[in-house]
């Protein structure tokens, strides 16, 4: 087990991040082995998925016990919570990556290639005109419908913002010693993150079945999947998260004055949130 001595924590050996790092390198082979059509890529694959979930339950399981166990010091805390910072910082960056490629193929590309620069257009594509939502040249006979706001991406945008309600009330309710109000609350919590993965489910059966709108629908449906795709594996992750942490609340894991665990969770479903209000307006009404 970790020690911590004096105020610096100091980790004991664990074998977990090299399991970890042999079951992202089997996920990458394998999934890269399954796009060149070879029979291992499928299989290598699902180990690799496996052992990411082994190493995450064990090595999760031995933070929560130490937690528990009382070896964690301020210093710890502090550390986790920069750690928790930088996280959220990353994932800000990995989507603001896609947010600014809707935006270049939006904003500048589409107006490039019909005609908005006369002398770049004529070198790039010949007389053509291209409108938001677009599947792009050469593709101008694909017809599809671009996704709407009403009534799906409405309603689980209320469904999010529900979330984050709950989640608040159920934090102070742990900060004021409130067992059964955080409980309820962090279970509604659930609920709504499970409700908004259905939905997105079910809208993307109607956008396949009814709107003709796939991922290789041009740069329209490649830049929507990718970033409302992402967006929903997120809310997977975080509802995955709240499960855990509510299950954990109800074993009395948390003190009203250290629960840096429920506290990490909780920014991270607030992220989730905002971007989402991004995705709403730039990807459904915009």
């Amino acid at each position: 087990m970790a020690q911590a001595q004096g105020s610096y924590y100091v980790p004991h050996g664990s074998y977990w991040p090299i399991v970890g790092s042999v079951g992202i390198t089997s996920l990458v082979v394998g999934m890269g082995l399954y796009l060149e059509g070879s029979t291992w890529g499928p299989y290598l694959l699902a180990l690799g998925a496996a052992v990411l979930v082994v190493m995450i339950v064990g090595w999760f399981g031995d933070v929560i016990r130490e937690g528990v166990g009382g070896l964690y010091s301020d210093q710890v805390d502090r550390s986790f919570r920069w750690g928790m910072v930088w996280f959220i910082f990353s994932e800000v960056m990995f989507f603001g990556a896609f947010f600014g490629a809707l935006f270049y193929a939006r904003t500048l590309s589409v107006p490039w290639l019909s005609g908005a620069d006369p002398e770049t257009s004529r070198y790039i594509w010949d007389s053509v005109v291209l409108n938001w939502p677009t599947a792009g040249p050469g593709n101008t006979a694909m017809e599809f419908e671009p996704m709407g706001p009403w009534p799906l991406p409405t309603i689980n945008t209320l469904i999010l913002l529900t979330s984050g309600v709950t989640i608040t009330i159920a934090h102070h309710a742990l900060k004021a010693n409130e067992r059964l109000r955080l409980i309820g609350f962090m279970w509604a919590t659930v609920a709504l993150g499970t409700l908004f993965i259905g939905l997105q489910a079910y809208e993307y059966y109607e956008a396949y079945a009814h709107l003709n709108l796939r991922l290789d629908t041009g740069i329209y449906g490649s830049t929507f999947f990718m970033l409302t795709g992402f967006h929903g594996m997120h809310v997977l992750i975080g509802t995955i998260m709240l499960a855990v942490i509510t299950l954990r609340c109800m074993r009395g894991h948390f003190r009203p004055e250290a629960h840096f665990g429920f506290e990490g969770v909780a920014w991270y479903w607030h992220f989730v949130d905002v971007v989402w209000l991004g995705l709403y307006i730039f990807v459904y009404i915009l």
